[in-house]
């Protein structure tokens, strides 16, 4: 059976290093720098969480991201105040996900500033990004070191990954069956527009809910 779990949440930032900051001053999160998108317009820190993490996102080439669907969907989280660009399930079936949805498997890679290269393969993306409520999916590629939750940070909170994922939408059925009948995810769905309405990241002092 394909195994399923919430892999990380995408939070739209205007500057990468202000909202590090912000983020560790208020919610006592440490985070890392991640990388550059070539093709998508945009560069991320991580929050790391274990087999999770929180990725802020920010546009750092707007004519680049223009012509990307990602690119664009962060531009317009930005724009329109709503950060939760969408979020993302990780898989260790990307080819069985495809087919039963019957996408593209895409392979992705950015260099970390360690110098290596972080790989990964994903489907689902273009559909995600058209409002963040459906998830696309990922496969890691490399050992399980390399998988950015896993990265060294000191968090002042201590840190259990992502407790759950708020999504509205006003087709649960079609989220539903994105997701797979097998899926078993900490998900709470609301009736709305299409988002990422909300995400908790669970703390040994109780959970960080993040709008």
């Amino acid at each position: 059976m394909t195994r399923l779990w919430i892999d990380h949440a995408i939070y739209a930032v205007g500057d990468l290093d202000a909202a590090g900051d912000q983020i560790y001053e208020r919610e006592g999160l440490a985070s890392v720098p991640g990388g550059r998108h070539e093709g998508w317009g945009t560069a991320n820190r991580i929050v790391p969480l274990g087999e999770t993490y929180l990725e802020l996102i920010a546009v750092v080439d707007a004519e680049e991201a223009e012509s990307s669907d990602f690119g664009r969907a962060v531009l317009r989280a930005v724009t329109e105040d709503r950060p939760f660009v969408g979020w993302v399930v990780a898989t260790d079936d990307i080819e069985g996900v495809a087919r039963r949805l019957d996408l593209e498997v895409e392979r992705k890679a950015r260099s970390t500033p360690d110098g290596s290269t972080l790989s990964w393969r994903l489907a689902g993306l273009e559909v995600a990004m058209e409002t963040g409520a459906l998830p696309f999916f990922v496969e890691w590629e490399g050992p399980p070191e390399q998988h950015p939750g896993a990265a060294d940070v000191e968090h002042d909170a201590d840190t259990q990954g992502i407790a759950w994922v708020e999504v509205s939408t006003d087709d649960e059925d079609r989220l539903r069956e994105w997701l797979g009948e097998d899926a078993d995810l900490p998900v709470k769905v609301t009736e709305g527009d299409p988002a990422v309405a909300a995400v908790a990241i669970a703390t040994g002092g109780g959970e960080v809910v993040l709008h």
